[in-house]
């Protein structure tokens, strides 16, 4: 099973999700050989709950994730802490609904919830946690309390970082540092856009239907990150496609 960990359903946050849109991300992420993908959309996008709400409205939800045009869409959200970090949430849809419910007092920049607080507050779920894109300049997560970060199942090796930072240099950090955590790595494309599907696969060894499925293959590192030789194309395209789309819509907007 060809997976992606690390993706987002909407052109931007500022955007009403679109189903049409989605259904093309759906499309070129089935395009590039994926047989599923976590769907973790920012948890302060403008109307989050939308989205779910009209995934459940159009596809089937089996087991533990919804099935569209083949394609397994895995419930997720990437939440932003107070300490400056993005961490990636990956659970059954009712229980990301209760969870972003319960982060509606944080949703605002200058009240992002603590790390120690989130990950009270995620203890009673069954779920998988992923520290999102740690070398990142922006959100250098690397740098928070280790006991905190150990808490996390893995850390996302990610696209955009990969293109940006440097595919050598952005994995050796990545890895030394899930290492020294004693975590595993997996890959997440955080794609924005449809061309950046496939600039990094996860090959899971067997098929799986829940998160908990998801979170066994990465303990027991039974997958394979695969990095696309076109990578730095697939970002940069996706990155100027994206940038042209949003001016589009904000003269639209303002027309």
């Amino acid at each position: 099973m060809n997976f992606d960990f690390h993706t987002h359903g909407k052109l931007s946050k500022k955007v009403e999700f679109s189903l049409d849109y989605f259904k093309n991300m759906v499309k070129a992420a089935k395009e590039n050989g994926l047989d599923g993908f976590a769907l973790t959309e920012h948890f302060n996008t403008r109307n989050f709950f939308d989205v779910y709400n009209t995934l459940d409205e159009v596809y089937p939800y089996e087991n533990g994730y919804y099935l569209v045009d083949q394609v397994k869409v895995f419930p997720g959200m990437e939440v932003d802490i107070q300490e400056i970090g993005h961490i990636l949430i990956l659970a059954d849809r009712d229980v990301i609904r209760e969870i972003r419910g319960q982060l509606e007092p944080y949703i605002s920049k200058n009240r992002f919830i603590h790390f120690a607080e989130l990950l009270e507050l995620l203890s009673p779920f069954d779920l998988l946690l992923i520290g999102a894109h740690p070398y990142r300049q922006s959100t250098p997560l690397y740098e928070l309390d280790r006991s905190l970060l150990s808490k996390l199942d893995a850390f996302d090796l990610n696209g955009k970082d990969l293109h940006s930072i440097g595919i050598e240099e952005n994995s050796q950090l990545v890895y030394q540092f899930a290492e020294s955590l004693n975590k595993p790595v997996i890959g997440g494309s955080d794609t924005h856009h449809q061309l950046q599907y496939g600039c990094i696969i996860n090959e899971l060894e067997t098929d799986c239907n829940t998160v908990s499925d998801l979170k066994d293959i990465i303990l027991n590192g039974k997958y394979i990150i695969r990095i696309a030789e076109d990578l730095h194309e697939k970002v940069r395209h996706a990155t100027e496609q994206k940038a042209l789309e949003k001016k589009i819509m904000e003269a639209i907007a303002n027309s």
